[in-house]
């Protein structure tokens, strides 16, 4: 696959990356299905959506850097297989703990998104990478938007359990595609597996534009799953004890967010990623602020997620970007060392979420999120003013 990706494969892969990342969030609205059938307390099943993030972090840390390394067909085709597997033994668990231990297996197969992302950045052409980077996070984003839906409507219609194999099936396909359509030449490396592992924390010393992007990335990203997976957890109890297919409707929501990707990657290949990420936070914080005012009136609600999702997935576009262009040659370690501390820090997130719900309720826990996303837009507006007086950081400098 020669530099300047073919916009059939790009799209391909944002298709791959989409079907995949979904299969993270799918299950949510469902939770309170699913600890009911499993006769399970909510506050076990709530930590599934915690598993799905935890094998996320494990599959950037130890199967991204393999990007660099094993040809694309190859590589993508073996993990939707391995996804595939993983949500066939969720849909058979009896048990809590079976559930639990195939939805770390599931996420960290579901990581092949970041993967189809990395070969991306790497074949693009500079002045279009972060536009081609934007188009695969589109395909993530409509996966991470629509799958609550999807997966709600499933749920309702077939069960939990047949919606899972619905979603293993489309891994399946998706492998298959990979197989037949991407490319099958192996990219040069420079080191071996367990060397190439070995040096992912000293990219984090070396760089720090790489230190600024995981600081803001994280910030926001644990602000995103705080406030998604409080609001599933809130609407599926009293006063609003709404169904898998209603909670899963709010996330169509963030259709805006998906719109806008596209424009967004425009912007950052013409300015700097740091701009959009501050301009994305506001817009995130604005749509927090919202939703802090309470889950009553729905029309506000959904204002607000539609903002908040805009912000902050036209901020990851652009951080993404911003990671890749380091060293290009190296976007799949750069973007593992990224993407494994940024899903630690969403994972604290998804696993304060119950406890904050139930502490401090509803508006509380957005306040927290508000928080989050003000400080990621002051780290970012940090690195701006430090690019300003180093001329060596020349990826945050805006082309004039």
């Amino acid at each position: 696959m020669s530099r300047g990706i073919r916009r059939g494969r790009t799209f391909l892969l944002a298709a791959i990356a989409g079907t995949a990342i979904a299969n993270n969030y799918a299950i949510q609205p469902a939770l309170t299905d699913v600890a009911a059938r499993l006769d399970v307390p909510l506050s076990v099943i709530g930590l599934v959506p915690t598993a799905a993030l935890i094998g996320c972090t494990s599959g950037f840390a130890l199967l991204l850097p393999l990007a660099d390394r094993l040809a694309p067909n190859r590589l993508i085709a073996g993990q939707l297989t391995a996804l595939a597997a993983a949500l066939v033994v969720a849909a058979s668990a009896t048990g809590a703990g079976v559930l639990l231990t195939a939805y770390v297996f599931v996420g960290a197969a579901a990581g092949v998104a970041a993967q189809a992302g990395s070969i991306v950045g790497r074949h693009a052409r500079p002045e279009r990478r972060a536009a081609a980077v934007a188009t695969v996070a589109a395909g993530m984003s409509a996966g991470i938007l629509l799958s609550r839906l999807a997966g709600g409507t499933l749920a309702d219609v077939l069960g939990w359990r047949q919606m899972l194999l619905v979603f293993a099936a489309l891994a399946l396909l998706g492998a298959l595609a990979a197989a037949l359509l991407l490319p099958s030449e192996r990219p040069p490396f420079r080191h071996g597996y367990l060397a190439a592992l070995g040096s992912l924390p000293l990219l984090l010393r070396q760089h720090s534009q790489l230190r600024r992007a995981v600081a803001a990335g994280g910030l926001w990203y644990f602000a995103f799953n705080l406030v998604w997976v409080t609001l599933v957890l809130a609407l599926g109890r009293p006063p609003h004890s709404l169904a898998p297919t209603a909670i899963g409707l709010y996330s169509l929501a963030g259709v805006l967010g998906f719109a806008l990707l596209p424009l967004t990657g425009r912007l950052a290949d013409r300015y700097t990623p740091g701009t959009v990420i501050i301009a994305g936070m506001l817009v995130a914080a604005a749509g927090t602020a919202l939703l802090a005012t309470g889950l009553d009136t729905p029309p506000v609600s959904a204002l607000g997620l539609a903002l908040f999702d805009a912000g902050c997935f036209a901020a990851q576009a652009a951080n993404q970007s911003r990671v890749m262009a380091i060293d290009p040659d190296r976007s799949g370690s750069l973007s593992s060392v990224y993407l494994v501390l940024y899903f630690i820090v969403g994972a604290i997130g998804t696993a304060l979420a119950a406890p904050l719900l139930a502490a401090i309720g509803w508006q509380g826990t957005s306040l927290t999120a508000l928080a989050a996303l003000l400080a990621a837009a002051f780290v970012a507006h940090s690195g701006i003013r430090r690019a300003t007086v180093d001329p060596r950081a020349r990826t945050l400098t805006p082309r004039r």
